[in-house]
């Protein structure tokens, strides 16, 4: 049988939007309605004064706020009815530049417009009413209002086709073809178990993604070795080796060659190694933090040591692998070989959870016993965190393409870091829910002594290695002021670098971009907002003050021959870059 074509449909006949007269007429019935219960309920308050008080409820502070509620609703509703006889709506900026309402359709359409206003009127008591509730700890109340903004987002009238002007006009101009297409979209994710971000198919690691040459070196049960090629006739002595986190792939910082972090600093004249570690599986169901520690990052140093012959490294730990990199510094001091770093960078990395953000909101008892029953098999899946880290920015990671390409059925645009972002990996149950409770929840890596490595204490105030920290000034998983803490716990010499945009973008920000700033200050200040008070603000990546500042640390430089070259030393190359970890589920 053959489909109707979009002007066969007689859904444009039998879908049509009431007409602006019929929505008057309601809307006045409803207003109307809703005045005389607020008149009726304000005065029946009047003529009981003796009516029992119930906290929370009918406090006086509550009937105030309800009375705002209804003060501010009839306003709309007069605006809406009689617009010439009603007081202008002013709009906050914050609601201006909302994009989810951008579209003219929302404010031309009287209707729309309505609507639109109405939810923010909504919303903005609902999330002032949690601000101004009484009794409540500083935590509590934290939770509440990010599941408010949740709670708030999730019922956004651009969230359903009958009140997104959007998706009535697509669905009448194609014939619903785009409510099929979009139940295409959705039923591919259910069956994936994960929300698509980005075109799958217009980006493969190999192909246009990890694209720097270079080796696998070592291959070790936790995490594979890869070596870059140098593109310099001259590298500087000390190596560079960098820590991603196995949360995510290291391709983050390889992603196409015009932003890969890789590519750039052995242009720069590095000799590059990176770690690329094992997706977690039942193989894996005993591994802790220890064995990222000992067996994963110590390790990598002494084998890159080994291989040139070099008494130390640079080292970079980006997120968790930077908050595993403090660790390691403070094990080496403890055991005396703290020279094997000659220097550490952290991107976006926390040791101090105290500030640590929204994350905080997913390490109580249930989410634990949660993550246990996710792990039967000692590992978590990795779309589980997915799922965690796009309902902190749900606006933007959820409810945003569940609007466009499920309910307007748009195509998915091709875009490298969503790619990234979609490229899971899984977790070790063990070492996951020992972070979360260890250092999420009872912030005991501050806390000298409170943890150890392999019967090695952690004390980071032990920590004299020179460290340059990047934080990003709007990232939501490492917030700028909980990063900021690191240089009160470390106590060499310090660069701290405040960069523009977030967790991912503030730091895969290369120079050729020109995107952004950063901000920086010979006087780091007691706290993140005295930093800021006397910082310099530069345009553009703070890449080229990183590699200023690494050639500070040791300018000596060497022939880029014999080991510096993968695969010529004494370790053999066992695969070309990116290996076969990075491709592994």
């Amino acid at each position: 049988m053959r489909e109707p074509e979009p002007t066969e449909t007689p859904l444009s006949s039998a879908f049509t939007i009431p007409s602006l007269e019929d929505m008057q007429h309601w809307t006045w019935v409803m207003g109307r309605a809703q005045q005389m219960m607020l008149e009726a309920g304000l005065q029946t308050m009047q003529e009981t004064p003796a009516m029992p008080i119930i906290p929370g409820f009918s406090d006086q502070r509550t009937i105030d706020r309800a009375r705002d509620f209804w003060t501010d609703s009839m306003k709309l509703w007069q605006h809406f009815l009689a617009p010439a006889l009603a007081d202008p709506i002013e709009e906050s900026a914050e609601h201006a530049r909302d994009k989810r309402f951008k579209a003219p359709q929302w404010r031309e359409n009287p209707v729309f417009d309505w609507i639109r206003q109405s939810y923010f009127l909504v919303s903005d008591h609902l999330l002032r009413g949690v601000e101004e509730m009484d009794g409540i700890d500083p935590h509590q109340r934290e939770q509440l209002r990010f599941a408010t903004r949740g709670f708030v987002d999730a019922m956004s009238p651009s969230n359903f086709p009958a009140t997104n002007p959007l998706v009535l006009e697509k669905t009448l101009e194609t014939g619903g073809e785009n409510l099929l297409h979009g139940l295409q979209h959705m039923l591919a994710d259910m069956s994936k178990g994960q929300l698509t971000h980005t075109d799958p198919d217009a980006f493969a690691v190999g192909r246009n993604l990890a694209m720097t040459p270079g080796k696998v070196v070592k291959r070790t049960p936790l995490y594979e070795l890869i070596q870059y090629s140098p593109t310099t006739p001259d590298v500087l002595a000390v190596p560079l080796v960098i820590f991603p986190p196995w949360i995510n792939r290291f391709y983050i910082l390889d992603l196409t060659p015009e932003k890969s972090f890789i590519k750039w600093a052995v242009d720069q004249g590095l000799t590059v190694f990176v770690v690329s570690w094992k997706s977690a599986d039942a193989t894996m169901k005993d591994v802790v933090w220890d064995d990222y520690v000992e067996q994963g990052q110590i390790d990598a140093i002494d084998t890159i040591r080994d291989l040139l012959d070099v008494s130390s490294v640079h080292a970079i730990g980006y997120c968790v692998a930077g908050t595993t990199l403090a660790a390691t510094l403070a094990v080496l001091a403890a055991r005396g070989q703290a020279d094997k770093v000659k220097s550490a960078t952290f991107f976006t990395a926390q040791v101090d959870f105290a500030q640590a953000g929204e994350l905080l909101h997913f390490v109580d008892d249930e989410q634990m016993k949660l993550i246990e029953q996710l792990s039967p098999d000692g590992f978590l899946d990795g779309r589980y965190m997915a799922a965690t880290f796009n309902l902190l920015r749900g606006r933007d990671l959820i409810w945003n393409y569940v609007t466009n390409n499920y309910l307007l059925g748009q195509d998915y645009a091709p875009f490298d870091l969503l790619h990234w972002n979609g490229d899971t990996t899984n977790l070790p149950t063990k070492w996951h829910l020992s972070y979360l409770r260890d250092l999420y929840r009872d912030n005991l890596l501050v806390k000298p002594g409170a943890l150890s490595i392999s019967g090695t204490p952690i004390d980071l105030t032990t920590v004299m290695t020179p460290s340059y920290i990047q934080a990003g000034r709007e990232d939501h998983i490492a917030p700028a002021e909980s990063v900021w803490q690191l240089t009160r716990q470390l106590h060499g010499p310090i660069r701290f670098v405040l960069a523009g945009s977030g967790h991912i973008a503030g730091v895969v920000n290369p120079p050729a971009a020109a995107k952004y700033q950063y901000w920086t200050n010979s006087v780091l200040g007691d706290s993140l907002v005295d930093f800021v008070a006397g910082a310099a603000e530069t345009k553009g990546s703070w890449w080229p003050d990183w590699i200023d500042w690494i050639r500070q640390q040791d300018a000596a430089s060497l022939a880029a021959k014999g080991p510096r070259l993968p695969g010529k030393g004494r370790l053999k190359a066992l695969a070309d870059a990116p290996g076969s970890y990075v491709c592994e589920k």
